[in-house]
């Protein structure tokens, strides 16, 4: 059974940096797809980033493109999402997702995803 376990939440100001890191572990195909998404209190989950099997490829939601990176490295099966200037509105629990193991393009929707990690908060205090 394929695992994924998200790491390097914490508590930041406004206008500083984070790095998550998205681990996946049980031998995983491949060929997945990894996307993180995140969800307020009170509000749906929605959508942050996503990256395709090799690296390639990558796609952000609006609110976060220009200030986050999302990169792999398939050796290490983690993922990381870089997360600069951080706004208070990026406060969120973020979660790490799998597709499944014969998908190469990138995936924007969360039932497209087969493996979740248990999340990790990021407070942005202003």
């Amino acid at each position: 059974q394929v695992q994924v376990t998200e790491s390097g939440g914490g508590l930041v100001q406004a206008g500083e940096s984070l790095t998550l890191s998205c681990t996946a572990s049980g031998r995983p195909s491949a060929t997945y797809a990894v996307g993180w998404f995140r969800q307020a209190p009170g509000k749906e989950r929605e959508f942050v980033a996503s990256i395709n099997w090799n690296g390639a490829e990558t796609t952000y939601a609006r609110s976060v493109k220009g200030r986050f990176t999302i990169n792999r490295d398939n050796e290490r099966s983690t993922v990381y999402l870089q997360m600069d200037v951080l706004k208070p509105e990026d406060t969120a629990v973020y979660y790490c997702a799998l597709s499944r193991g014969d998908w190469e393009g990138v995936l924007t929707a969360d039932y497209e995803y087969n493996f979740w990690g248990r999340g990790t908060q990021v407070t942005v205090s202003s």
